[in-house]
């Protein structure tokens, strides 16, 4: 995986690979997220590849979301999982302590395999929030303070969801965008949420465009990339900015100087 910065195509292809022990939910979040689906029902994951394709405007985003096993009975999947992937998912469940030991040992794995692991975007997510409430067994506070706090610096975000009850799961997926700069910051995302591209909205909007062809084929450069796009799916507009708009984006972009700014400090707790 090449670890300069570049500027995504038209078309690119990328693969997120999720991690974390068993029966925290992570086939759940998939599920939820892809196909707004959830059973209570477990069923033990060796491996599960999900290929989706979404129009961001100003790109195609080819997306492949490998589900990897909760258990280490297959350490060879897991590495080679852990070698090609250009984003990581660490999930666990805020109702259990030993999930959250398990995403420790998984980063881990990263950072052994992954001389790059400092410039992957990484979101950590604790699923099951729905029963905080009531069972909670890790507090967002501890997790933060491992990341931000007693690991290197990293390009990563931590928030909790739940797959049951459909929070923060897209999120989950467009905090990958913002960490890797494909889309502005959450502040910023005014569409509401990934759009799937269609084969209608695909010959309309490429109608008088002239398309790049697509890449070649092998593993693409990792997600680093940066982009004027204002949204997640949102058709590229045709119109002139109008000054008020322009006088908006400058202000933006000044906030997210300062952002950046202090994101830089040792111990960022988010």
């Amino acid at each position: 995986m090449n670890n300069n910065n570049t500027t995504m195509g038209e078309n690119e292809r990328i693969r997120l690979v999720v991690l974390g022990g068993a029966g925290v939910g992570k086939s759940c979040i998939v599920r939820r997220f892809l196909n707004n689906t959830y059973s209570d029902k477990y069923r033990s994951t060796v491996e599960d590849l999900y290929s989706r394709e979404y129009d961001l405007g100003h790109m195609t985003l080819k997306v492949d979301i490998l589900d990897t096993a909760g258990d280490m009975q297959f350490p060879a999947m897991r590495r080679l999982s852990i070698a090609t992937a250009h984003a990581f998912l660490l999930v666990y469940a805020t109702t259990s302590s030993p999930s959250f030991a398990a995403i420790k040992q998984c980063f881990e794995e990263i950072r052994e395999q992954r001389p790059d692991f400092k410039e992957i975007p990484i979101v950590v997510a604790g699923n099951k929030q729905d029963l905080a409430s009531t069972h909670r067994e890790v507090q967002i506070e501890d997790v933060s303070e491992w990341i931000f706090c007693d690991l290197p610096k990293l390009r990563a975000k931590v928030l909790e969801c739940s797959a049951k009850s459909d929070f923060n799961v897209r999120d989950i997926f467009r905090t990958f965008l913002t960490l890797s700069k494909i889309m502005p910051k959450p502040g910023d995302d005014t569409t509401g949420g990934l759009k799937r591209r269609s084969s209608a909205y695909v010959s309309a909007t490429s109608k008088g465009k002239n398309r790049a062809p697509s890449p070649a084929e092998g593993r693409p450069n990792h997600l680093a990339a940066s982009s004027t796009s204002e949204g997640l799916g949102g058709e590229a507009k045709a119109k002139p900015r109008s000054r008020s708009l322009i006088r908006r984006s400058s202000r933006k972009t000044k906030q997210q100087m300062r952002d950046a700014q202090s994101n830089s400090e040792d111990c960022n707790v988010q």
